[in-house]
């Protein structure tokens, strides 16, 4: 066999398993219209400097979106940029080499993301953008060396002296490709690295994508607003250190929360961080820093213009808050959730709505639809696991445990809760945690999903550990930095309050939908005995089971504020409604063994 013939046979082979690999992940459409979009903006960076010899982005490209997106997806991008980039220069012997190339690269870029060392909380990349230069800078270099290898395959008598001879006559032109690379880096490396993984996070925690994805839909989150007079007095602070700690320390003077402590609020983070608070026993109408709570601070940015997927996430705070949504803001959310229900009992025809559609039912004393609970019955894959848009769309751990939540305690739905454990006891990577996609790198949010929908399943997730690993409740307490911050992987700090309140609640491996808070007492009545007997016996449990209210469509300003109510009245309500709450709550927490 000849040189040119085991090499070619060689790098076949290696391209080959290098699909395969990736193929065998399964990547949904999403993931793979994201490759072949970095794919061809990797090829076109080649061809748009065709006139700049061996000046070309093409490497910082393969190499971030191997960061951004794990092995196979960076191999993938590297090796298709480097066949489709060859029809404008020409096919030829080269191709197959730098394929291999840039598709190592990308693997390369996966690997660097394992070791990058964690940034501090809220902090941008988690690579600096001089570090990620330095790498871009080798990588390019050893490319070029490996076509110089190629050519002296391909093209030499194969002695040491022509090997060498190539690769010290193209020293030069390597110097300049990774100077090239070095340069690209520094200008757009941090930028690019950062829209990546943004998109990939709008991917992974896909029930509030709409409101991510469009920030007049984020805003939606503010269905949070209460209808009650000022907030209750704060507990005890959380242990410095814990992830409540840090979530309590992260809240704003208005209440609200950012993306990371000392970032503006914003409603979407600040109604994960309520969330992320209850399932710790902190009470979301306690003031914060500033005095005002983070119900406060959603009440003041309105309730209108509701996604499905930000009306179901506000209804299960609402209900976790023991406030009524019924009559929440002079409307009853729950009839405005079950009128978005189709024909067929699906939620906006997704796995992921009609899951959490029925989690928020739940959460405020409603049972979930029969025909949602026999819909998303129907819907999974051959594998047992679920996928976003039903049966059909590759499955994931993220949708998979909210499924088993969903379908908890529900009738006939025993056999595809057992398909589901299955599938996500054969997902459990090797560090022990879960990933957005089979093939992924662990992360702290699609875990946290996991082991929510384990616990729901009656499954200890601290028992499981698939050939060895850790449990993946161990996994998230890796990710816990000395501040009580959760990362969202190793060597990976991105949105670190929305990352830490998701773990949270699998932490505290309390499930949705999350029982209702005991109203403090300012809440019962203003001013008036409110510490008295009769309200110690009944607990000040808030959530009652309401009748049907007819939906009002009276249209008001969002920052409205709400009309105090009489003192007599609503203490006399309130206690009336806590006899009912002791049986009603039962009813509701039968449920709540949910992942």
């Amino acid at each position: 066999m000849s040189w040119q013939l085991g090499a070619f046979v060689l790098l076949g082979l290696a391209l080959a398993g290098g699909f395969a690999w990736y193929e065998r992940v399964r990547p949904d459409a999403r993931i793979v219209a994201l490759v072949a979009t970095l794919a061809a903006f990797a090829a076109l960076g080649r061809v748009a400097f065709a006139a700049v010899p061996n000046v070309k982005p093409t490497t910082d490209i393969v190499l971030i979106s191997g960061y951004a997106l794990g092995g196979g997806p960076g191999f993938a991008v590297g090796a298709l940029a480097g066949l489709a980039s060859n029809f404008f220069f020409g096919q030829g012997p080269w191709t197959p080499w730098q394929m291999a190339a840039w598709g190592a690269t990308g693997m390369f870029g996966a690997a660097l993301a394992a070791v990058s060392a964690a940034p501090r909380p809220g902090a941008g990349p988690r690579i600096g953008r001089v570090s990620l230069a330095v790498a871009c800078g080798l990588v390019g270099f050893a490319f070029t060396v490996v076509q110089d290898l190629g050519d002296w395959v391909t093209y030499s008598d194969h002695s040491a002296r022509q090997l060498w001879a190539y690769i010290g006559q193209g020293l030069g032109f390597d110097g300049i490709h990774a100077a090239g690379c070095v340069t690209f880096a520094l200008l757009f490396g941090p930028g690019l690295l950062h829209a990546i993984q943004r998109f990939t996070r709008r991917l992974q925690v896909r029930w509030v994508a709409p409101g991510t994805a469009f920030p007049l839909l984020g805003a939606a989150i503010a269905l949070l607003a209460v209808s009650l007079p000022a907030p209750g007095p704060a507990r005890a602070a959380a242990p410095a250190g814990s992830p409540a700690g840090y979530l309590s320390r992260a809240q704003n003077a208005d209440g609200g929360f950012g993306a990371a402590p000392g970032q503006a609020s914003d409603p979407l983070f600040s109604g994960w961080a309520a969330l992320g608070l209850a399932s710790a026993h902190i009470d979301p109408l306690r003031p914060g820093p500033g005095g005002r709570s983070v119900i406060g601070y959603i009440r003041a940015h309105g309730v209108r213009s509701l996604d499905t997927g930000s009306l179901e996430r506000t209804i299960l705070v609402v209900g976790a808050a023991g406030l009524p949504a019924q009559t929440f803001g002079g409307d009853n959310l729950a009839n405005m959730l079950e009128g978005r229900r189709g024909r067929n009992g699906a939620f906006g025809g997704t796995v992921n709505l009609t899951a959490f559609a029925i989690l928020a039912l739940r959460s405020v004393g409603l049972p979930a639809p029969a025909t949602s609970v026999r819909w998303l019955i129907r819907q999974p894959n051959a594998d047992g696991g679920y996928g976003f848009a039903g049966a059909g769309s590759a499955s994931d751990s993220d949708d998979t445990g909210a499924v088993l939540e969903a379908l908890a305690g529900q009738p006939g739905a025993a056999a595809a809760r057992a398909r589901a454990v299955g599938y996500l006891r054969g997902h459990q990577g090797r560090d022990g945690g879960f990933a957005a996609q089979p093939g992924m790198g662990s992360n702290a949010q699609s875990t946290a999903w996991a082991v929510q929908g384990l616990v729901a399943a009656g499954v200890n997730p601290g028992a499981l550990h698939r050939r060895g690993a850790q449990s993946p409740v161990a996994y998230l307490r890796s990710l816990i930095g000395a501040n009580g911050a959760v990362a969202y992987a190793h060597g990976q700090n991105q949105t670190p309050v929305w990352v830490t309140a998701q773990a949270l609640m699998a932490l505290e491996q309390r499930p949705l939908p999350l029982p209702a808070m005991a109203l403090p007492a300012p809440h019962r009545a203003t001013p008036g005995p409110v510490g008295s007997a009769a309200a110690r016996r009944h607990g000040g449990r808030a959530r009652a089971r309401l009748g049907h209210h007819t939906r009002r469509h009276q249209q008001r300003h969002s920052a409205r504020r709400p009309t105090a109510p009489k003192t007599g009245a609503l203490q006399h309500e309130v206690l009336r409604l806590a006899g009912e709450a002791g049986v009603t709550a039962a009813a509701l927490l039968a449920p709540v063994g949910v992942g």
